[in-house]
């Protein structure tokens, strides 16, 4: 299991270097912590991460949840520029231990599954979902299958959801906006997306797309409305998927259609044309961006 803190560098540009790294050293000994009180074992901290194993996937899964609620708890008493979120990856596999290090193919799924997460997210491998089973509190969510760096065939990945307060269908209750698009095939697919006067087309195999306030992002929506890290776009199995991750929602309304589909952390699939709203419903002053879902006979015209 890798645990890692995103957005420690916004944390030292605002505290200095020797402040920002005793709130560093501090989170991950806390991460660390966690891991054992859950019967891990912490292999080493990695600067802003922890890279821990488990005997059993179902305690890593277990582990990762309850770190992450204990952050969220922790987030809503700390001051704006200590709130840096946690992402996490588990990947299960017979690893090598020498001179104290852990080496392995588990290790490097693992922590390419904890750098592809988002802000608070849990990915595993479909294996670790299997052999953990029923986590108490957890739910598991089908992302699809990615191109894991180093990986010669694509990985089926799942999502542990942590939080309680989630529909626990986050992934289908839109099925009547989705269930009429058809698969796209993977090399002519692409979605562009306009803010402003900026447009910028994304292939399938460019996912996935960050959308945010973070300069960094890959589609940057400069408002205080939205979220630093405000939603994310997937390609799983042959769609676009747009998943919400912000702190106030987000607003899809499709091309030709009057319904308004509202995401508060969950997703839909993304088909034809329409507009992304991001923090605040449709209205005057809203930050919208358009999207347009092609394929390849739309490239070919």
């Amino acid at each position: 299991m890798f645990a890692d803190l995103s957005g420690s560098a916004a944390l030292y540009e605002s505290l200095g270097n020797e402040r920002a790294s005793k709130v560093v050293s501090r989170l991950t000994r806390w991460m660390g912590d966690i891991v054992v009180a859950h019967g891990g074992r912490v292999v080493k901290e990695l600067g802003d991460g922890v890279l821990s194993v488990f005997v059993e996937a179902s305690a890593a899964i277990t582990a990762a949840a309850a770190l992450q609620r204990s952050h969220q708890a922790n987030l809503a008493r700390w001051a704006e520029p200590l709130r840096m979120a946690v992402r996490i990856g588990i990947a299960s596999g017979e690893v090598m231990e020498l001179d104290g290090d852990t080496y392995g193919d588990a290790v490097n799924v693992a922590s390419r599954l904890c750098e592809r997460a988002l802000a608070n997210e849990v990915w595993v491998t479909d294996a670790t979902a299997v052999d953990a089973g029923a986590v108490p509190q957890v739910q598991f969510r089908r992302l699809g299958a990615f191109d894991i760096r180093g990986k010669s065939e694509s990985q089926v990945v799942y999502q542990a959801d942590w939080r309680q307060d989630l529909p626990q269908d986050a992934l289908t209750q839109h099925a009547g906006l989705s269930s009429l698009v058809a698969p796209i095939d993977h090399g002519a697919a692409s979605v562009e997306l306009a803010w402003l006067d900026d447009m910028r087309s994304f292939g399938s195999e460019e996912t996935p797309v960050h959308i945010g306030r973070l300069p960094e992002a890959d589609c940057f929506v400069h408002d205080p409305r939205v979220s630093r890290t405000h939603a994310r776009i997937d390609w799983r199995q042959g769609c676009f998927t747009l998943t919400d991750v912000s702190s106030f929602g987000s607003w899809v309304r499709f091309d030709g259609s009057e319904t308004e589909v509202r995401l508060r952390r969950d997703a839909c699939m993304l088909h034809g044309s329409g507009q992304i709203s991001l923090g605040t419903p449709f209205g005057a002053d809203a930050p919208v961006l358009t999207f347009h879902v092609r394929d390849g006979d739309v490239h070919g015209a």
